[in-house]
């Protein structure tokens, strides 16, 4: 059976209505490359559960599910508190600061974890964006 999603058979998004997921920065990371070759999956939501661990990666490119990704900086990893679905196009918020919307997903180091790619004006590491061990990451409409 073929993915829904790629097989293009919703003309938007589904999600109706959701809660928001939430969890905290358990890693801080300061790096950036301009040749990531990320490749967001199709699917525009995944499942995140409570205790898993997850990367957040931030872009400046314009990027959706499907797309390559190359101009990242990395923000670092979050363990959820309160799992639910995210879905492209959220408000990715740091400490009640809004730091882009859910771009996609990369599944490179699953089943370890997942990448998230946020899309983002302003291109900065966990470290410029001055995050801290348990600042709070939210995953909202």
């Amino acid at each position: 059976m073929k993915d829904p999603y790629a097989a293009g058979k919703f003309c938007s998004n589904p999600y109706a209505e959701k809660k928001e997921v939430d969890g905290s920065l358990v890693v801080i990371l300061d790096g950036r490359m301009e040749d990531r070759g990320l490749e967001l999956i199709t699917p525009i939501s995944r499942c995140l559960r409570t205790h898993d661990v997850h990367e957040l990666i931030l872009t400046d490119e314009s990027a959706r599910p499907g797309e390559k990704v190359n101009q990242i900086a990395y923000l670092g990893f979050f363990e959820v508190a309160n799992g639910g679905v995210i879905v492209s196009g959220d408000r990715v918020l740091l400490d009640e600061k809004c730091i882009g919307t859910l771009a996609g997903y990369d599944e490179t180091h699953m089943p370890n974890h997942l990448n998230i790619v946020i899309q983002t004006d302003k291109l900065l590491t966990g470290i410029e964006m001055e995050a801290g061990l348990g600042n709070k990451i939210t995953f909202k409409r």
